[in-house]
């Protein structure tokens, strides 16, 4: 059986994990799960609960990479921009002539995981992205108000992967035309009985941002502490015999 790798950790210290593509809501279940965290997005994060900073997400990794100091990290959690690949873009938004080009990031920010060394998670909504689906998490195992599907990518390290419950019912809204009520609402875009600013936060319990974009592209925290909790298990501190 393959080893996990060392986790990097100083005695009395919680594990640093790097979070990339960030909007709180991954970092936020990590740090309930024991990491504390960094953040690094392209986009002015004001309201980002811990460490930030502001840059291309992947150039401050390659540095890290290249200097060395990636070694202060434990782990990285990765959210590359999914809007190429996602669902909605090539469904209905390609249908409809709606929409922009956009990057994939996926690949390239692959390579660099590799070349760090450290277990890593690169998450992406369903679609065509690019990605091992080694662990899928819906809302409805955590009991929350969105489904919000999510796939995750697991490198160097593996997790059980839990049974996905029968939906309760509609992600309430307009859909094809029809409106459905529902248990869930739909924390994405605007209009057509999308959940307002309010009831997103309820939905994904997040609380430290109120701004719609922000809400939109987070996944929700129970998603990530699940994970981080898992990581804990899965790897074990420097210097600890196998």
């Amino acid at each position: 059986m393959t080893q996990p790798t060392p986790i990097r950790r100083v005695p009395g210290h919680r594990p640093l994990l790097l979070d990339l593509f960030c909007c709180g809501g991954a970092a936020t279940g990590y740090h309930r799960a024991g990491f504390d965290v960094i953040g690094v997005d392209i986009v002015h994060r004001p309201n980002y609960p811990f460490t930030f900073v502001r840059a291309d997400a992947l150039d401050p990794l390659a540095a890290l990479i290249a200097s060395g100091e990636i070694a202060r990290f434990a782990a990285v959690h990765t959210s590359p921009p999914c809007q190429a690949r996602c669902a909605l873009t090539v469904g209905t938004n390609a249908s409809q002539g709606w929409g922009r080009d956009h990057d994939d990031l996926v690949a390239p920010t692959r390579e660099l995981l590799e070349r760090t060394g450290l277990p890593y998670v690169i998450e992406q909504p369903n679609g065509r992205a690019t990605i091992r689906k080694d662990l899928s998490l819906c809302g409805e195992m955590f009991g929350l108000g969105v489904l919000r599907h999510r796939n995750f990518e697991l490198g160097r390290w593996t997790i059980t992967r839990p049974v996905h419950p029968k939906h309760r019912g509609y992600v309430r809204g307009y859909r094809h035309g029809v409106y459905r009520d529902g248990p869930y609402v739909a924390a994405y875009g605007s209009g057509g009985g999308k959940a307002t600013v309010p009831e997103m936060q309820t939905a994904m319990g997040i609380t430290w941002t109120d701004v719609r974009e922000e809400l939109t592209e987070a996944i929700p925290p129970a998603f990530s502490e699940h994970i981080g909790h898992a990581l804990h298990a899965a790897v074990r501190p420097v210097g600890v015999a196998a």
